[in-house]
């Protein structure tokens, strides 16, 4: 019995988005195990993990059932409720199946409009042999799981009907569906076009940490015991926050792809304060978009301003996901906080979490000096360090790119935005807040998930690292700022 995602669509009463799976299933991994029961969902707020253990699904590239919820069939169910206009923000988009979904409403004569990263503008499949060639390490990793994809008779060669059936990019354009990328405004790209959200009619949007990729949602193709990165989306049925969304796209779009130059990215923007929405009683949305200048606005007037207010309404507990977190005003709000007897737990990715600049370090009351025998300007080791931070047990090649906290199990803070200065100050990013106790359950169970097989504090190989570089430097070691 497939579960269904209810919400309130337009006038249309109450209808379902149909997921692969069961609130119940039986999942055989060396032993089987019972999922866990699903959470109540709020009616205007639902939100989705893709390592869920209150679901299932049968993956569509890979042939294999796994846990979590299907974050790809919550956006193609999404888009299929359109009868209007479907508006899609996307860092990157490689998921075949989303691409078929719409170009098809746009055969149906619904207006899809599509901004996009301009690094991952370019179908791979019309790459040329010198473009292949000249692929940095990562992308070349890309380019090689999409001929995986892509290859269906695999024969070494993606054919025009293989690519129109699997290279999302390509299914775009062969529908003549409209995409522009952040060098639409006549320069080489904002610092990055970031966001991750959809708007359908001006009344859904669907937002959070995902890209719209297989490795952001179900794994990577060739390894079947990755589950995806760590990801979420929301999905909120309201008006008022749907089109705040499509004001923002606006912006980036200007004219389209029509050939001005008036498509707004990054700095070009205007500011803007924190929006506020009241979805009902006990349930409020607050947004912010980034970037913000440094130079000309104050750091407590930006996104991450924002969430350092949020953090500082803490009374109990704070619980951090992040991808990425390298931002000092955030951490000495959160080293307040701690003075205060405010239970701090933070998981970051392994990728990240041990970098000479990352505020984990700080958390746990350490620094690493770099190359040049040079501390971080930005580092402040607390004098009175927490140990419930480090990261989390995933699958090899897998990610944490959540970038949510959660405030004393009531208030939620997500969106596409990494807790960093770049972040902040140069990208086209969203800060989401969600003040409803339904909704942080959710994420509440997600971070238990991840923090109950967690490494915490600092690993033996790092304090060795420590000991090394110091004394590799001996007397010509600066300072801590």
């Amino acid at each position: 019995m497939a579960n269904q995602l209810w919400f309130r669509y337009g006038g249309l009463g109450v209808v379902g988005i149909s997921l692969l799976g069961g609130g119940w299933w039986w999942w055989q991994n060396d032993a089987a195990e019972w999922a866990i029961a699903p959470l109540p969902q709020d009616p205007q707020i639902q939100v989705y993990f893709n390592h869920s253990q209150a679901s299932r699904y049968d993956e569509p590239y890979r042939d294999q059932t796994r846990p979590g919820d299907n974050l790809e069939q919550v956006m193609i169910d999404t888009i299929n409720r359109a009868q209007v206009s479907i508006d899609v923000a996307i860092h990157e988009l490689n998921l075949p199946s989303v691409a078929q979904a719409l170009a098809a409403q746009q055969r149906h004569g619904i207006a899809v409009r599509v901004i996009t990263e301009n690094t991952y503008r370019q179908p791979w499949s019309q790459l040329n042999q010198a473009q292949v060639a000249a692929l940095s390490e990562r992308d070349r990793t890309k380019y090689d799981e999409f001929i995986q994809l892509a290859d269906l008779n695999q024969d070494g060669i993606v054919q025009a009907n293989e690519s129109l059936e699997r290279d999302a990019l390509y299914i775009l354009d062969f529908a003549a569906i409209p995409v522009i990328d952040d060098t639409a405004d006549g320069s080489k790209g904002s610092g990055l076009m970031h966001h991750k959200f959809l708007v359908v009619d001006g009344e859904i949007a669907v937002m959070g940490s995902a890209n719209f990729t297989l490795s952001g949602i179900h794994g990577d193709l060739g390894d079947s015991e990755s589950r995806g990165n760590a990801n979420h989306l929301v999905v909120i049925q309201n008006d008022a926050i749907a089109q705040h969304l499509t004001s923002e796209f606006n912006l980036m779009w200007g004219d389209g792809p029509s050939g001005q130059d008036d498509s707004l990215f990054g700095l070009q923007k205007p500011p803007r304060s924190p929006y506020n929405v009241t979805i009902a009683a006990g349930s409020q949305v607050t947004l912010q978009f980034s970037p913000v200048s440094g130079d000309r606005h104050p750091w407590e007037q930006s996104a991450n301003g924002l969430i350092n207010d949020t953090l500082n309404t803490a009374q109990r507990q704070i619980d951090l996901a992040l991808f990425v977190f390298s931002d000092q005003k955030l951490s000495h709000g959160l080293l307040l906080k701690s003075q205060q007897s405010v239970s701090i737990r933070a998981l970051i990715d392994s990728s990240f979490i041990y970098r000479s600049y990352s505020e984990a370090l700080d958390m746990m009351g350490i620094a690493i000096p770099n190359r040049q025998c040079q501390y971080d300007t930005d580092n402040r080791p607390w004098s009175q360090p927490i140990t419930n931070v480090g990261i989390p047990q995933l699958a090899a090649g897998d990610r944490l790119h959540h970038k949510f906290a959660v405030v004393d199990q009531q208030t939620v803070i997500t969106g596409s935005q990494n807790w960093s200065e770049s972040a902040n100050h140069q990208n086209d990013e969203i800060v989401v807040i969600i003040d409803n106790p339904t909704v942080a359950a959710h994420f509440s169970r997600e971070f238990e998930r991840l923090y109950e097989n967690a490494s915490l504090g600092v690993p033996s190989w790092l304090q060795t690292k420590i000991q090394e570089e110091r004394t590799r430097c001996g007397m010509a070691i600066a300072p801590l700022p």
